[in-house]
């Protein structure tokens, strides 16, 4: 029985080792799991800002209260991944030390970001701008995130040698490590990412320098490399290229299905919110919005036949729910005292100095450019452009018949209350001059009266396919019908005078027009985008094409010191212009409704699609009428042959007959 008894114990404990062995064994094949938290679009939105919710305001994003959600996160796992998907920088004040202090890239390296690729904002300030930023980031001895981008080139010169710019950029990037990818391990999950710039935005980033290549086929390279000679478990894409309504125009939905081995996605560039992932095969797609307003979290796990799948996805909102982090406070402070230091001080104004109030909200950021139609700050904005040159100008004034502000160039808007000298930066933020300092500067072109009109024209047929493109003007008043044929849809332009008089517009005239260094370089594109069937030429004052658009930049030598009227500093000066109320110059309600400068005519009647056809219209009709009386003429011809045949067989038989 003693025996019995210890055969048995054996028995039992070979049993029980037995099973330890196999759940280690099938501990080894169980699912894994990993936490991926992700940003993109964040535009240097490192502090707070208002913004309109079902129409309430609310304070959301800055990188200290992003901060304290991704400890929170943490806290749940401790080896979660978090990621960003580039256009880190600029959109607001703390751009404008991009070069010397790298702040975003700090503020990412502090809050523990473990990778990250460029946008094509990363490269406003240019080729040398990216670099000095990057030698920057580095000088500071801070931790880092990883860079990965894998579709970037550097072109040579005429001389078949790199320019300086790009060899100090390329240098730049060779110190900081950026790379094609990298490889991280997380839970015993080895990681492979790697970064891609798509086509739209590289047609974003018209003075990077360098060129970007086919985005499908790095991926395809990068892709083989991690499986086949890393060995990874899961590849993740930062691409910086975005999705779209439109299945054609998106670009990492076609990724996806083009290159199937991405397990996931991060897609920024086109601001897009997600609120649940796009899966395509087995490729997980998301978005989270932009400007920090909310932090995205993917919970992905592993099935043995080696699939991920998503186990959880939420977009957490940054608002005053969330505490203020310290130490991203302090060194967020330390970098707004910089700021005053070696930007505001030059144009005399405070980083929190309220400006003006408005006793309404205009436009949401989000809805700008949406609907085609006449804006309030897109008049606001124009405006702005013809008071701050008539300032700068004083006796040399020389009267300007227009002012352009396309809506893709609107990074902000104003909500009712207090409007600091941070909001106007922040509404338009982008670029920057000759000067390499940030924001872009006002320039001086002149086009014909007929030009104005394809102007008119091409916000009535563009913008509709291109949000980004539609204009908004000072001193123009046109009428479209929506219904109307392809780049024939307007049907009266005139010019608004400030007395609320109308004039008609001599199309051989010549015509000031005040416009952005970037806005003006886009008209300039409208004939070749078009391939030569509209066409817009800058002129200068004389009337010979304008090959150096900097030249043109409008200086304001009022304080004795020559600066470039840049776009924001004309909406801060034109906010102080108006008239106070209680020791604030408050906005005029004017700007709270629509003055007439871009009328819709919905209308289906055939008199008013057919009437004034200008000469395109008029080569379409005369195309579709030739092909018309084609038509017409072979099916009389095809009748008459059969006319013909039939009476052919008639006289037979009757032969026959006979």
């Amino acid at each position: 029985m003693k025996k019995l008894s210890k055969l048995l114990a054996i028995f039992v404990s070979i049993i029980m080792l037995f099973s330890f062995n196999v759940y280690g064994v099938f501990a080894d094949q169980a699912d894994k799991d990993i936490t991926i938290l992700f940003t993109h679009d964040m535009h240097d939105h490192i502090l707070p800002f208002d913004l309109l919710q079902d129409g309430k305001k609310k304070e959301v994003g800055g990188f200290a209260r992003l901060q304290s959600a991704i400890k929170e996160e943490r806290k749940k796992d401790s080896e979660l991944l978090l990621v960003d998907a580039g256009d880190f920088s600029m959109g607001s004040l703390f751009q404008t030390i991009y070069t010397a202090e790298a702040p975003g890239i700090n503020l990412m390296g502090q809050m523990g970001y473990d990778a990250v690729t460029f946008g094509n904002h990363e490269f406003d300030f240019r080729a040398k701008g990216l670099a000095d930023s990057l030698n920057s980031a580095k000088k500071g001895n801070n931790k880092l995130p990883e860079i990965v981008a894998s579709n970037i080139m550097f072109p040579d010169d005429k001389n078949g040698g790199l320019s300086e710019s790009l060899t100090d950029l390329k240098q730049a990037m060779d110190d900081y490590k950026v790379k094609d990818y990298t490889v991280l391990e997380k839970k015993g999950i080895k990681i492979g990412i790697f970064g891609l710039l798509g086509k739209d935005a590289d047609s974003c980033a018209p003075m990077a320098e360098v060129k970007f290549t086919d985005a499908v086929e790095n991926a395809k390279r990068v892709v083989n490399i991690l499986k086949e000679e890393e060995k990874v478990d899961l590849i993740i894409c930062l691409s910086h290229s975005g999705v779209d309504d439109n299945k054609k125009k998106s670009e990492d939905e076609i990724l996806a299905k083009k290159v199937p081995n991405i397990d996931v996605i991060i897609s920024g560039h086109t601001h897009t919110r997600l609120a649940e992932p796009i899966v395509v095969g087995n490729t997980i797609i998301c978005s989270c919005g932009e400007y920090c307003e909310n932090l995205g979290k993917l919970s992905i796990s592993q099935s043995p036949e080696g699939n991920w799948n998503i186990t959880n996805y939420e977009l957490k909102p940054i608002d005053d729910s969330l505490p203020d982090d310290t130490n991203i406070s302090q060194a967020v402070n330390k970098y707004k005292e910089i700021i005053q230091d070696t930007y505001l001080d030059k144009f005399d104004m405070k980083f929190d100095e309220v400006l003006a109030y408005s006793p309404f909200d205009f436009t949401p950021t989000s809805d700008i450019g949406e609907e085609h139609k006449e804006d309030t700050l897109g008049n606001f904005i124009s405006d702005a452009y013809v008071y701050a040159v008539e300032k700068a100008e004083g006796q040399d004034y020389e009267p300007i018949t227009a002012a352009i502000t396309p809506s893709g160039t609107i990074r902000d808007s104003f909500i009712k209350g207090d409007i600091t000298a941070s909001n106007a930066f922040n509404v338009s933020s982008l670029g920057v001059g000759a000067d390499k300092t940030s924001g872009y500067p006002l320039i001086s072109v002149y086009l014909t009266g007929k030009e104005l009109k394809t102007a008119c024209e091409v916000d009535a047929s563009i913008s509709p396919i291109m949000a980004g493109t539609q204009l908004y003007m000072s001193g123009i008043s046109f009428s479209f019908n929506p219904n109307r044929f392809m780049l024939n849809k307007v049907t009266d332009v005139k010019l608004q005078k400030k007395d609320g008089s109308y004039e008609e517009i001599d199309d051989k005239k010549l015509y000031r027009v005040i416009a952005g260094l970037y806005s003006a370089q886009m008209l300039s594109a409208v004939n070749e985008e078009s391939h030569g069937i509209l066409s817009v030429v800058p002129k200068t004052k004389d009337g010979e094409p304008i090959t150096d658009f900097e030249a043109q930049i409008i200086m304001d030598n009022s304080s004795g010191q020559s600066t470039e009227v840049k776009e924001w500093l004309a909406v801060a000066q034109y906010l102080k212009s108006f008239d106070k109320v209680n020791g604030t110059p408050q906005i005029s309600e004017y700007y709270n409704r629509p003055q007439g400068r871009k009328i819709v005519e919905d209308n289906h009647n055939i008199f008013a699609l057919m009437s004034k056809p200008n000469s395109i219209a008029l080569t379409a009709y005369t195309i579709i009428i030739v092909i018309i009386l084609l038509i017409i003429f072979i099916l009389m011809s095809f009748i008459r042959r059969r006319k013909n045949r039939k009476i052919h067989i008639n006289v037979g038989n009757t032969k026959k007959l006979r």
